[in-house]
């Protein structure tokens, strides 16, 4: 099942470079020489983070009895 997913980016330019991260997403950040190539580089890192995620709880769910539904959250 593909779902959308909408985060906060946060960018902050410290000196030559730029920084980001996810403000929800603790382990989602990068940084690189251009703005764009940091918006690039945090949606990399947004899915490696989700997917490492996902991956972990498969391992450990294993062989358990569980319910696994999609959580849908609206925020102002």
């Amino acid at each position: 099942m593909k779902m959308e997913n909408h985060f906060t980016a946060v960018f902050e330019q410290d000196g030559p470079w730029w920084i980001g991260y996810v403000e929800e997403l603790p382990g989602a950040n990068t940084q690189g020489a251009t703005l764009d190539e940091v918006r690039e580089n945090l949606k990399e890192a947004v899915a490696m983070v989700l997917d490492a995620n996902r991956a972990l709880t498969e391992k450990e769910l294993a062989g358990r009895s569980v319910i696994k539904e999609e959580l849908v959250i609206s925020a102002p």
